[in-house]
């Protein structure tokens, strides 16, 4: 549990007078979907301390994946301090400009090439296994089990049968065939508007990477433009797919014979993948952690599922159950919005 004099006093402790006022004021910042908390401290330029307990967050590989990502230009925030016991860390303050508060349909070409740019440089940082672990069969697998429990069988109370659960386990195998056999290389496994932070200069801030992996070439693509919290036309995102696949040839990152087709496969099926694994987060969140203002995001995540199951034929088993049953119990539910329409204006 966070003692905030604690906090403080390890501040002051690391931080010189004359960058603090008389007293240290903790600001809270809005926190993300783990365990972390974040406070804007008065000093002088604005910092960041953050408590992340080292219980539940990995505090030595935040900051050494943080580094991996600053060699390769990707502007992460530094971390001045940290006090690994505690959990404490003291880092720059990137603001508080969000791109999901600046995306419209008049600033989305410039911003997403901003993002896109960072991407294919957060590609290409070394495939360090001693700072990036590998986003191996069964992590794939377990993410996509919190599907079947804290979604389906928690949230919408349908407990699975036996034959549900042999369909789900053969969309599984899917899915993390189709991951594993894409160009495997550093994925941030968060990449999305809330992530993004506008900085001076046309820089891209990122954060929120501390559970990067070394894993499918299409996972922080899909993570942009299958945005949770932001839709996009397919016109639109068929479009950047395209951009991005001849961008990552030109910088070695995708052989030349990979056509747009097969990469337009591995991009919807890796969103399909994350998508059935996002729809248990949020419902774990809510019925866990008392997080409910995920529920609001149920329908675009349910949507982006729906509309990908229905386009392949080894999926289309799930696409069928998905649709008659758990549809049905959905739309009973007060988050519930008709999955066609999700998160249009």
């Amino acid at each position: 549990m966070l003692n905030n004099d604690g906090l403080k006093n390890w501040i002051k402790e690391y931080l010189p007078g004359q960058l603090l006022g008389d007293d240290i004021d903790l600001a809270v910042v809005s926190g993300d979907a783990g365990f972390r908390k974040y406070f804007r401290i008065n000093s002088r330029p604005p910092m960041v301390a953050t408590y992340a307990p080292p219980q539940q967050e990995n505090n030595i590989g935040f900051v050494r994946i943080g580094l991996a990502l600053s060699r390769a230009g990707v502007h992460t925030p530094r971390v001045y301090a940290v006090d690994y016991k505690h959990g404490y860390l003291l880092q720059e303050d990137l603001g508080a400009e969000l791109y999901q508060d600046s995306l419209t349909a008049q600033t989305a070409e410039g911003l997403y090439e901003r993002a896109e740019a960072v991407l294919l440089k957060i590609q290409q940082v070394p495939a360090d296994t001693h700072v990036f672990p590998e986003y191996c069969v069964d992590r794939l697998r377990d993410e996509m089990a919190l599907f079947c429990q804290w979604f389906v069988v928690e949230l919408l109370g349908h407990p699975l049968t036996i034959a549900e659960q042999q369909m789900l386990e053969r969309l599984f195998d899917v899915l993390v065939n189709n991951a594993l056999e894409q160009p495997q290389v550093v994925v941030h496994r968060d990449f999305h508007s809330r992530n993004l932070m506008l900085l001076p200069n046309h820089d891209v801030g990122v954060i929120d990477f501390q559970d990067a992996v070394i894993g499918p070439s299409t996972y922080d693509l899909v993570s942009l433009l299958r945005d949770c919290y932001v839709h996009w036309p397919q016109s639109l995102v068929n479009q950047r797919m395209c951009r991005f696949l001849h961008k990552a040839k030109e910088a070695g990152l995708a052989a030349e014979d990979v056509t747009e087709q097969q990469y337009e496969r591995w991009f919807d099926l890796m969103g399909l993948q994350r998508h059935i694994k996002v729809l248990g987060i949020f419902a774990r969140l809510c019925l866990r952690d008392g997080k409910s203002g995920y529920l609001a995001d149920l329908p675009l995540v349910i949507r982006y599922t729906l509309e990908v199951a229905q386009r392949y034929a080894d999926t289309q088993d799930f696409y069928q159950w998905f649709t008659s049953v758990l549809l049905e119990i959905s739309a009973q539910q007060d988050w519930y919005q008709d999955w066609h329409t999700a998160g249009e204006a």
